[in-house]
């Protein structure tokens, strides 16, 4: 043999090294709870997946008090929300997304038929709150704070209740009756609601009656205005006056063709109301492209079906016996400029649906109340004003103005709300990082088809105000729920109890979940790999501050320990 042969496997170094007599762990699983995409989407906060999985238990008024702990309105919001949860469902990328809004319609449907009501507070604080405007902002706030012990008076200057839920969403959207019936839950849980009165000084009404906070919550009533050349200027309304008008019964003779000018939901609902009131022919003008049109796809494509034509890239000059519209084309940088080309569009009245305002003028007496344009200067967090106990939200602080994104806002304005009046600080935990689509194990899920509703036909549609969208029944909605993949959340499948092949996994008893036997568990990881929510997390040994696996592998600390080689 030649002498010169080195060994080629190197001595270990006994001053640094550890003895291995077997198998050494370096990585452990733990559970965990993260956060699923639906809830952290929900302008409104709700826990979604926890009202999902009790109506899969069976449980449908636990799930309706568990999404009403957040939300007072799931009736409505099963109408009218947008539904960001489910654009963010992860079972959109296996087949479908969960129509998680069908399912909170079906609840708050059920809940007025059975005549469920919200729990009244055991305790009274005797504080007085006082709430500017009775939209979803204002109404949403009055009911937490009263479920908080608190005396809350709402004032508006509507006749009704409602907002812009009442006079700008049409009928065939919300029906009245459903608005009624969940603001009246309000008003049997001791929410004052004051209508036909306009606020002036708020100051003066504040000390002259005691209130020790206040909440204004004003909506977006104001049409903007634009100048254009007009020989008849009755033939020129304004969207929200329109809407508010033919909501309140009002059937306005519009003629026989109609022109709305403006891309956004609001136009949209001004054109699908003229075709209901018997024009014979409604069209959009709107100076950009469709795809960066404001208004949701799904309503864009209601109007086109119910016979809205659009008319892209034009912009209204003049107002005569004919429309005179600028033909433009979009600049370098994607904003729409004109080409000094035009043409002539038939139209009997020209409504205007260009963005609304808050009507903040009133407010602008009060000292240290600061503005950005028309709406209120307020802390992001808390919604506080720069003025201490004054809070502001929905469509009078800057903000998306949705109905759920007010209500959110009302939420959150109660929360800081009540710890100002008991001089604390809403203190509130971290959020779980969001799980992903890929931070799944989706073989334990097959394919199921989503709940589909029944709507009526274009042309039933336009011949009245009836509503558009049928709700699910009892077996669709549980169907529906029960495709909720529980992302980042254990529903006990029992699946890493039977593949762990130590023994151990302990079952703790129905609702009580597992825990993990660590003196014989090799961090093998076989539990998390078949785990298919990722309710598991594979950490370094004896270190549960650093995740290996998941979405917040990506920390520092993680991918020291990775480079380290213990994966």
């Amino acid at each position: 043999m030649n002498s010169d042969r080195r060994d080629m496997t190197s001595l270990p170094d006994l001053a640094e090294g550890t003895g291995r007599v077997g198998p050494v762990r370096s990585r452990m699983p733990v559970y965990v709870d993260l956060l699923p995409p639906c809830n952290a989407a929900c302008p409104a906060g709700e826990n979604i997946q926890e009202w999902l999985r009790l109506i899969k238990a069976g449980d449908a008024e636990s799930a309706w008090r568990q999404l009403t702990a957040d939300n007072p309105f799931p009736a409505i919001h099963g109408r009218v929300c947008y539904h960001p949860c489910e654009t963010s469902c992860n079972r959109a990328e296996l087949d479908s997304a969960v129509s998680i809004h069908s399912v909170e319609r079906h609840l708050g449907d059920l809940a007025l038929e059975h005549g469920w009501a919200f729990e009244k507070p055991r305790l009274r604080t005797g504080r007085r709150v006082l709430v500017v405007g009775a939209g979803p902002s204002g109404l949403s706030a009055a009911y937490h704070l009263a479920r908080l012990g608190h005396d809350v008076e709402i004032r508006d200057g509507g006749s009704e209740p409602g907002g812009m839920m009442r006079y700008g969403i049409p009928e065939y959207r919300l029906p009245r009756n459903i608005l009624d019936a969940e603001i009246a839950r309000l008003v049997d849980l001791g929410v004052r609601i004051v209508t036909d009165y306009t606020v002036t000084d708020l100051v003066a009404e504040q000390r002259a009656e005691g209130f020790d906070a206040v909440f204004v919550a004003i909506g977006a009533h104001l049409s903007k205005r634009v100048d254009i050349p007009a020989r008849d200027a009755g033939k020129i309304v304004d969207a929200v006056s329109f809407l508010r008008d033919v909501a309140g019964g009002g059937r306005p003779v519009l003629g026989r063709r109609v022109a709305v000018y403006g891309g956004g939901n609001t136009a949209m609902d001004a054109a699908r109301v003229a075709r209901r009131l018997g024009v014979d022919e409604a069209m959009v003008v709107y100076r950009r492209t469709a795809a960066q049109m404001p208004a949701h796809l799904e309503e864009r494509e209601d109007a086109e079906r119910e016979g809205v034509t659009m008319n892209w890239l034009r912009t209204i000059t003049e107002v005569d016996d004919e429309l005179t519209v600028e033909i433009m084309e979009l600049d370098e940088a994607g904003r729409p400029r004109g080409t000094g080309r035009f043409e002539k569009l038939a139209a009997d009245t020209v409504i205007l649906a260009l963005g609304q305002e808050a009507d903040t003028a009133f407010l602008h007496g009060v000292p240290g109340l600061n503005f950005d344009g028309d709406v209120v200067r307020v802390d992001p967090s808390t919604l506080m004003t720069d003025v201490p106990g004054l809070f502001a939200g929905g469509d009078a602080v800057p903000s998306e103005r949705t109905v759920t994104v007010g209500v959110g806002h009302g939420k959150r304005a109660a929360r800081n709300i009540d710890a100002w009046l008991n001089s604390g600080v809403d203190m509130r935990p971290p959020k779980h990082p969001v799980v992903g689509f890929d931070d799944l194990h989706l073989w334990y899920f097959g394919d199921y088809a989503r709940r589909q509703h029944v709507e009526l036909d274009p042309e039933e549609r336009i011949a009245a105000f009836e509503e558009v969208v049928s709700g699910l029944d009892a077996e669709a909605a549980m169907v529906e729920a029960a495709r909720c993949l529980s992302c980042g959340n254990c529903f006990e499948c029992d699946g890493c109890l039977g593949s762990c092949p130590e023994d151990a996994v302990i079952k703790l008893g129905r609702g009580h979940r597992y825990r993990f036997d660590y003196a014989k568990c090799t961090g093998c990881g076989t539990c998390y790999d078949q785990c298919p929510v990722h309710a598991i997390d594979m950490v370094a040994e004896g270190r549960p501050d650093i995740p290996l696996t998941g979405p917040a592998q990506g920390s520092e600390k993680a991918d020291d320990v990775r480079l380290g080689g213990l994966l």
